[in-house]
């Protein structure tokens, strides 16, 4: 396998496997729930939108490619 298809294909792997983590329970505790996400709601409107958690999951995204390229 090339360089890019396995980089490709071990990304996917990591990617299925938080995947399967989040959605099996194991990180209900911290996701979506950090300090800095915004969450507003009045009356029957609500609004959220995690912007803290998007930026932990880009960094970690990020050191993981960074480590798989050296």
């Amino acid at each position: 396998m090339n360089e890019p298809g396995k980089m490709l294909f071990i990304f996917g792997l990591i990617v299925a496997a938080v995947g399967l983590l989040i959605w099996a329970g194991f990180g209900k505790g911290w996701t979506g729930r950090l300090p800095g996400d915004i969450h507003y709601s009045r009356g029957n409107f609500s609004f959220y939108f995690p912007i803290v958690t998007c930026l932990l999951v880009s960094a970690i995204l990020t050191f993981l490619l960074w480590l798989f390229r050296k």
